[in-house]
């Protein structure tokens, strides 16, 4: 079977061959198998932008300006994949740009771990099983697992059933970098674990979750006859035997629900575990190949109105995240949501067929950025942050108008254009190793 590659090439060679001049040849068929550049700022007065992106870029301001918005607190930066500028408003200054900042958080993540690196959670003791019980404390050492929720408790939970143990003589200690159900106190997050190894304690809630999962998954039976609490760490007084590991989702997983749902804890633990804001500016601006100055962080999350970024910064990270994931086989699709699924915090915007875009919302901030496929231009990078007091359906509806401007004038993605940024699919597996043989 010819590749993706290998039929672009076959196309063009027999353009060629037939006296077609490679430059009549459609700019996507080569957008798709190039490399994004980023577009430089430009110099002099005499720049001339694109007509066409410079008139909807117009209209946005004007739009805005007429609901009481100020020019000053918009930015814009919109470019080809080959890295022609085509309009820019304040393209180069920092703005209060939410979410969009998990962009860095992203870029970072993958320039610290692989696509497929996992979080281990730990279930051990220091006592025996005898018979269906664990004489002694269930301890479960966290290592930063963001995405740690109630089916993988449930999974957890059903790895010891399947060790024998029924019933806890003693305590469930939890303790390390542990957050379950996005519930940051740690204490809580050892209750919600309690109540999720145990079927007989479960709610409507655990119910629910627990019917997403494969048909014929058992419901565990857990006890625990002692207190459940949370310690920091635990004194090494005596060796404890590993019970169970269980392995999180790959971290592309987990970038691609922490994009689509704009989930903050998922952000802040990843930000952590890589050493905190500092760490993700300085990887997130030498991967990007921006100053480190157009990326203002104080948390890994974007909450707060100090967390800034410029336009161009916004685009440079999203160009470094396609050619990271190119270069391990993934693209775009595999860590942002798609406009067509309708999903996460795009599920009710009116975006074009195939954009991959990263919302950011705060009271007064939307921002929005991401890749537009065209007919006649190709992939179309851009980034929009719009700030002001006031209703902020108001900037998604201006974005929106102008990316479907930009789809109308310049036609919408043909096959070639959209596989070459469809995701890689992801199955999940057993992901509980057992560490006792019984």
């Amino acid at each position: 079977m010819l590749s993706l590659f290998g039929s672009i090439l076959l196309t063009a060679s027999v353009q060629y061959f037939n006296d077609t001049p490679r430059a009549n040849l459609p700019v996507s068929l080569f957008a798709a198998i190039s490399t994004p550049t980023l577009a430089l700022e430009p110099v002099g007065s005499d720049f001339a932008l694109d007509p066409t992106a410079a008139e909807v870029v117009k209209t946005l301001l004007l739009d805005l300006k007429a609901s009481g918005y100020s020019e000053l607190d918009q930015g814009v930066w919109i470019q080809t994949n080959s890295g022609a500028l085509l309009a820019t408003h304040q393209g180069t200054r920092p703005l209060p740009a939410a979410s969009l900042t998990k962009l860095a958080t992203t870029l970072a993540a993958l320039s610290t771990w692989e696509p497929d690196f996992q979080v281990v959670t730990i279930a051990s003791t220091r006592g025996e099983i005898v018979g269906n019980t664990l004489q002694g404390d269930l301890i479960v050492q966290g290592s930063g697992d963001p995405v740690f929720v109630w089916e993988e408790a449930i999974a957890m939970a059903n790895a010891l059933n399947r060790l024998g143990i029924q019933r806890v003589q003693g305590n469930l200690i939890v303790t390390g970098f542990f957050a379950m159900n996005f519930e940051t106190d740690p204490q809580k997050s050892a209750n919600l674990l309690q109540r999720a190894f145990d079927s007989a304690n479960w709610d409507d809630e655990i119910l629910k979750q627990y019917a997403k999962l494969p048909q014929g998954t058992p419901k565990p039976r857990i006890a625990i006859a002692g207190a459940t609490r949370y310690e920091l760490s635990i004194p090494s007084t005596s060796a404890t035997k590993e019970l169970v590991r269980h392995s999180s989702v790959p971290l592309r997983r987990m970038l691609q629900l922490m994009n689509i749902y704009s989930n903050n804890t998922i952000a802040e633990m990843l930000a952590t575990s890589m050493g905190g804001r500092e760490v993700v500016i300085q990887k997130a601006s030498s991967a990007a190949g921006i100053s480190p100055e157009q990326i203002r962080l104080i948390n890994g999350s974007g909450l707060g109105q100090q967390n800034q970024i410029s336009p161009q910064a916004a685009v440079a990270i999203l160009i470094a995240l396609q050619n990271r994931a190119r270069s391990l086989n993934l693209t775009l699709a595999d860590l942002l949501p798609v406009s067509d699924c309708k999903c996460g915090t795009i599920d009710i915007r009116h975006l074009p067929p195939g954009a991959l875009v990263k919302t950011g919302t705060l009271s007064d901030v939307s921002a929005l950025a991401g890749m537009l496929p065209t007919r006649d231009r190709g992939p179309i990078w851009f980034a929009i942050i719009n700030r002001g007091e006031g209703d902020i359906e108001t900037f998604h509806n201006a974005q929106d108008r102008l990316l479907r401007s930009l789809n109308q004038k310049w036609g919408g993605p043909n096959a070639l254009l959209t596989n070459s940024f469809t995701s890689r699919p992801w199955q999940d597996t057993n992901r509980d190793r057992l560490m006792l043989e019984r």
